[in-house]
């Protein structure tokens, strides 16, 4: 039988062969591992010891890594089995977007490595974290630059339609300097080349997603509130800020260091410096956007909000926000942080959980598996 034949979209039980599953698959389903990858580092750290945390993140780490390979199986799977379905992608304006959390789920991996895995296997893992790291810089530019690129010559957009998620592609490669941030100081003889491409990376990624926050903002003005099935992606634009401040706060830990090593003391201190207080300035801006999806996501709860994977993307921003505001207090020492940082960990705990049980159960009636790229062919 061929491939194509199959039909579109039905519960998994009702299929009439399991590679639908495969013709369906899409890179939404990477929200997942950038959702459990930041429950996972969110509880390394907490400021009180808990029993059993350490273990219980190291697990999701590990499942973590399970899920990263078995959907890039999937989609993998999906581009040999059905490539010219499969190219669609680049034409849509709002599934081709999520190919940015392919190398932003990978980013939560790496760093796990150097979470769990140098005190479980020593040193010998940074070369596999070091070469994990260069392949997520290229996927992550590759994102930022061709996404865009295809917005503008193949893609059919307009302003009453914007969503945040036109942040995915861009954030990126921010999440690939914070991790490079956490990286670099393990290294010995490419720690100064990692530090200054993660400071040209964040360059890439913030100032642009800061131009498509401002778009963003005008959008909702005029035209209100997206669709209800959309209502997770008011939390996106808290990702972009709060990771921009967090990687100006670990480059900026790691520059004395690395640049007093180099013969540039004084500029180590001043990036030290400018990284703190724009880590702070940017954590501000990221309560203010907080409260707003707060207040916004109430205001969709009224009526109702149909669960769809969309839902991952209230876990990664708020994780990210919680990591910095940890960050802070490790920093700062301010008891404030350290509360705040415990309560959203509680809560992303909490919501990571409900998510998590709705997506399996979706994914086994087959509900999940969906690509809009697709949904209007026949079979």
């Amino acid at each position: 039988m061929n491939p194509r034949q199959f039909i579109p979209t039905r519960p998994l039980n009702q299929l009439t062969h399991p590679r639908e599953v495969i013709r369906q698959f899409t890179p939404n389903w990477f929200a997942a591992t950038m959702g459990t990858g930041i429950l996972s580092a969110v509880l390394t750290q907490l400021p009180v010891h808990i029993p059993c945390v350490y273990q219980v993140a190291e697990a999701l780490w590990v499942l973590n890594i399970a899920l990263f390979l078995l959907f890039s199986f999937l989609y993998a799977a999906r581009w040999v089995l059905f490539f010219d379905e499969a190219r669609r992608i680049f034409g849509h304006s709002t599934v081709s977007m999520f190919f940015g959390t392919i190398p932003m789920g990978l980013a939560t991996i790496i760093n796990g490595l150097l979470t769990f895995g140098l005190p479980r296997w020593g040193s010998g893992v940074l070369p596999l974290a070091e070469a994990l790291w260069w392949l997520d810089v290229a996927m992550a530019m590759a994102c930022g630059v061709v996404i865009p690129f295809m917005m503008f010559t193949r893609q059919e957009h307009r302003i009453d339609q914007m969503t945040a998620v036109w942040l995915l592609p861009v954030v990126a490669a921010e999440v690939a300097a914070a991790s490079g941030g956490l990286l670099a100081p393990h290294l010995a003889d490419s720690q100064f080349s990692v530090l200054i491409t993660c400071y040209v990376l964040w360059g890439l990624s913030v100032p642009v997603a800061f131009s498509i926050l401002t778009i963003l903002l005008l959008r909702m003005a005029l035209h209100k509130l997206p669709h209800e099935s959309m209502a997770a992606s008011s939390w996106l634009a808290l990702g972009p800020i709060s990771t921009g401040a967090f990687g100006l706060l670990v480059l900026g830990a790691d520059a004395p260091a690395i640049f007093a090593g180099h013969g540039m003391r004084g500029a180590g201190e001043i990036a030290a410096g400018l990284g703190l207080i724009a880590g702070i300035v940017l954590w501000g801006v990221g309560v203010w956007w907080l409260l707003l999806a707060g207040l916004i996501t109430a205001r969709y709860l009224r009526n109702g909000i149909p669960f769809n994977l969309g839902w991952w993307g209230f876990t990664f921003p708020l994780g990210v926000f919680a990591l910095t505001t940890l960050k802070l207090y490790a920093v700062l020492n301010l008891g404030f942080f350290a509360v705040l940082g415990s309560l959203l960990a509680a809560g992303l705990a909490a919501l990571w959980l409900m998510i998590m049980k709705r997506t399996l159960v979706g994914a086994y009636k087959g509900e999940l598996f969906v690509s809009p790229c697709i949904a209007g062919l026949k079979p």
